[in-house]
């Protein structure tokens, strides 16, 4: 029996794969604001692995990736609430639109960012 046999497309599996990694809050995001992050194999599987927080663009690699392809507990140890926070709004235009809209849903002060 497929996920198409259920009444579930694939857009609906996809959103259902992210909202389940979800932290049970952002303030559970207690991930580091400065240094170089080395991402496990399972988050990084492809190119980059080493990123310098203090650098603009490797920390907005850093958070997109982790955000696409991390577990709930990769998510609780690379990523900080406050700089996601600070992030979101360029962030969530390079984030795909499923992990945008299960993140806003979830947490409606990322949304509120982006009206500033």
């Amino acid at each position: 029996m497929t996920a198409s046999d259920h009444g579930l497309d694939d857009a609906v599996l996809y959103r259902l794969k992210f909202a389940r990694r979800l932290p049970a809050s952002l303030s559970a995001l207690t991930g580091p604001v400065h240094g170089v992050i080395e991402l496990p194999l399972h988050v990084a599987w492809s190119g980059l692995r080493a990123f310098d927080l203090d650098q603009p663009r490797q920390r907005m690699g850093l958070y997109r990736t982790v955000l696409a392809e991390g577990t709930r507990e990769d998510l609780c140890r690379f990523l900080n609430a406050e700089l996601l926070a600070s992030l979101w709004p360029v962030l969530r235009t390079l984030a795909g639109p499923s992990v945008r809209e299960v993140w806003e849903e979830a947490f409606p002060q990322l949304q509120e960012k982006t009206a500033v």
